[in-house]
């Protein structure tokens, strides 16, 4: 690609500013570079790592200032996919320090991840406001509690009254942002609390379900949900193997439901309908979201 082997990040490249947006499109054209942070390019070869996000960071974010928002839960280990619909993250920095609390990564001043769940908790929509601080427990550097009692300081402030929300709901074990997704559909359509990660027995293996209510059961079946990502479960080898595990399921008294990307972000709310028909309840409609 380049003869020489450094740098694999860099804002702009290492051409005239006339070149640069011809050279930009040539070289993601060739599939050599791909846009890493907004202004950022890479060497597609280079793999992400805590490292490379704080190097990419640092050429964008002012010597004197503070990383803050979703770019500061990029640079704590959280996945954009928890953090709302844009892939590409863009660097968001203060100057305003005053009563942020702060630490030091790679160093770079960034908030630290209590402070920064909360921000996202107030800022975010509510289900990547929910995906966003699920992630930061999941990932063991945020407490429930702790976030609980910290947020205290923040009462009276945009945002105040959805974090209480979202800390009140807050789970570590769910395992993926679509968990805490679904998770939140069912809450906001009045079903209650849904368990987390249910393990189930067969005779030969034992099952986990992402989640469902196996304190609820209804002629004698329990409900279980999964969600089905277009990775894992797409090809008909994938969907033969879906089949055969939900009928075994339904052997042991489960009734799984399904859910896909559309179910979980189309208008209709089917997802309701359904789990509400099995429950003999009526979902609270229409969606908050």
């Amino acid at each position: 690609m380049f003869e020489y082997d450094l740098p694999y990040y860099f804002a702009g490249l290492p051409f005239t500013a006339r070149q640069v947006p011809r050279k930009l499109a040539w070289l993601l054209a060739r599939g050599e570079i791909r846009q890493y942070l907004k202004g950022v390019y890479l060497d597609v070869r280079v793999r992400d790592s805590p490292q490379l996000r704080a190097d990419a960071l640092r050429l964008v974010v002012p010597r004197d200032a503070v990383v803050c928002g979703r770019a500061a839960a990029w640079l704590h280990g959280i996945d954009t996919t928890a953090l709302g619909p844009e892939d590409l993250m863009q660097a968001q920095w203060t100057r305003q320090v005053v009563d942020l609390d702060v630490v030091e990564v790679d160093g770079l001043q960034v908030t630290s991840p209590a402070a920064t769940a909360l921000a996202l908790a107030m800022q975010l929509p509510r289900p990547f406001a929910l995906s966003a601080v699920d992630a930061f427990l999941r990932s063991g550097r945020a407490d429930r509690w702790a976030l609980r009692s910290a947020s205290a300081a923040y009462e009276g402030r945009p945002g105040y009254r959805q974090s209480q929300d979202i800390l009140h709901y807050a789970d570590r074990r769910a395992a993926s942002p679509a968990e805490s997704w679904l998770r939140l559909r069912l809450l906001d359509a009045g079903f209650g609390r849904p368990d987390l990660q249910i393990r189930v027995d067969g005779p030969s293996r034992t099952y986990r379900l992402d989640l469902g209510y196996p304190d609820r059961p209804i002629d004698g079946r329990r409900i279980g949900l999964e969600y089905d990502s277009d990775q894992w479960h797409s090809t008909a080898r994938q969907q033969r193997r879906d089949e055969t595990r939900r009928t075994d399921l339904d052997t042991l008294g489960w009734h799984v439901i399904s859910v896909r990307r559309p179910d979980l972000w189309g208008s209709y709310p089917a997802l309701e309908l359904a789990v509400g028909a099995f429950l003999c309840q009526h979902p609270r409609l229409p969606r908050r979201w």
